[in-house]
């Protein structure tokens, strides 16, 4: 079953989200599920109920900025915010639950959970899971995709037709979906009829723009990972263009116990490649946590 959840972020912006919850047995930890940025909580697919079948409350959360949570006015998009937002929402679920939840997130979600473990503290999280990012990402890889979602964020798409086609153009090796339904929840429709991305267009060209002091940043992800002590999955797309295989490497002697997983036939968009394949990484991760609890 799923039901609608709503949060307070760090700054008491509206978080919405999706609350799927176990048909059967409940048992070991909830799961937050914070998607990269330009998605939304719509972008896990299936994996929240594969998650929430096994018996894991799962948590679905659209990030600031985009899809039904808050946009900020003052543009406050910063990885800060966002990792201050992932604190609150976890804290929140550990509360309603009992326990302190596992993280999955995907690139900007992971790099809000990557800091928020940082920032909150022991016993934050139970569990990590980075979707196809670490503190070294590729600069080129990131330049694609935000000039890929900067280019039409403004004038849209007059069909969802044409925006299917956009993405194909994108993402060519991505087999097309037989409905346009998922696309069209990533989507809005504005007053004179054309379909935008729905996600506030600030968060890349705002005034707190997420590059502004990029090499800060990337330090300050080294540090968190390198403070990391509770249990870690990698996992990433092996046809990246984002976390190449060096920076994977680098990423293991940072966190040693880190677990990894190379999905073949999946780009940065590991859980809409490679859903299966995704999913069976996730579960066993889980299980393995449930089985050292």
């Amino acid at each position: 079953m799923k039901q609608r959840a709503e949060f307070a972020g760090f700054s008491g912006n509206s978080l919405i989200g999706d609350e799927h919850q176990p048909r059967g047995e409940v048992h070991g930890n909830p799961v937050v599920l914070l998607h990269g940025g330009g998605q939304t909580r719509h972008a896990w697919g299936g994996a929240a109920r594969r998650i929430a079948d096994a018996g894991h409350f799962a948590f679905t959360i659209d990030q600031r900025g985009h899809g039904d949570s808050a946009w900020l006015e003052d543009g406050s998009y910063a990885f800060d915010d966002y990792a201050g937002d992932a604190v609150a929402v976890c804290n929140a679920v550990a509360e309603r639950s009992g326990k302190p939840p596992v993280l999955v997130g995907a690139s900007l979600g992971g790099i809000s959970g990557l800091m928020a473990e940082h920032l909150g503290g022991p016993g934050l999280l139970a569990g990590l899971v980075l979707v196809d990012i670490t503190p070294h990402m590729d600069a080129d890889g990131v330049a694609r995709i935000q000039g890929f979602m900067a280019e039409r964020m403004r004038e849209g798409f007059a069909t969802l037709e044409e925006a299917a086609a956009a993405i194909a153009a994108y993402l060519p090796n991505r087999p097309q979906p037989r409905s346009l339904d998922g696309l069209a929840k990533n989507l809005r429709q504005g007053a004179d009829g054309r379909y935008r991305w729905h996600w506030d267009p600030a968060f890349i060209d705002g005034p707190r723009n997420i590059n502004t002091g990029a090499a800060t940043v990337q330090q300050r992800l080294v540090e968190a990972a390198r403070a990391l002590t509770i249990p870690v999955l990698l996992v990433r797309g092996q046809q990246s263009e984002l976390v190449t295989e060096a920076a994977v490497a680098d990423f293991k002697r940072m966190v040693p116990h880190a677990e990894f997983v190379d999905v073949s036939g999946a780009g940065h968009m590991v859980a809409g490649d490679r859903n299966d394949a995704f999913n069976d990484a996730v579960l066993g991760f889980l299980d393995r946590l449930e089985g050292r609890a």
